[in-house]
């Protein structure tokens, strides 16, 4: 009677389990369906695809902030932010034993929009912790030795402040 009792909760549980990743397999095409639209071959028929660029990060900032301006326009700060991975080595089933092993990743952070691109520059300083959002940006210059360079750039859109200290003064 035990067993039948326990064969009758474990499959009640798996068949909870099937429908739960039926129904997260159906969100998850619902999304891809709404970011991705196909192109009709008819050119009287074009739809724009949607796509999507966007990062979140949570780290340390790495240098107190700076504002550039070209030619007198488009101000934006910029500063640097660590963000770090940690993992164990070894025997993944047993936690207590294996070295600890981390990655730190440097990130360069601008920020274009006006309000935020000020409290950033005035409140940011180095050490703080905070929690960026923005999209991936590519570009190339020139540097001082007239070698052209790639550059990968977060464009931020939104900051949280997560140390105490800024949190305070805000």
């Amino acid at each position: 009677r035990n067993f039948l009792f326990r064969c009758l909760l474990r499959e009640r549980r798996d068949r909870k389990h099937l429908e739960s990743q039926k129904m997260l397999q159906r969100c998850a095409f619902n999304v891809v369906r709404q970011l991705t639209r196909h192109q009709v071959t008819d050119a009287s028929s074009l739809v724009l695809e949607r796509s999507l660029n966007r990062v979140q990060l949570l780290g340390r900032v790495g240098q107190d902030p700076v504002m550039r301006q070209v030619d007198g326009k488009n101000p934006v700060t910029i500063f640097s932010l660590a963000t770090n991975e940690m993992w164990r080595s070894g025997d993944s089933d047993t936690f207590a034993s294996g070295d600890i092993s981390q990655k730190t990743t440097w990130h360069r952070i601008s920020i274009f929009r006006p309000g935020l691109r000020d409290l950033a520059y005035q409140y940011v300083k180095k050490g703080a912790r905070i929690y960026v959002e923005g999209k991936l940006d590519y570009g190339e210059y020139t540097d001082k030795t007239n070698v052209r360079r790639q550059a990968t750039t977060i464009v931020a859109d939104n900051l949280i402040f997560l140390s105490d200290s800024v949190k305070e003064k805000i």
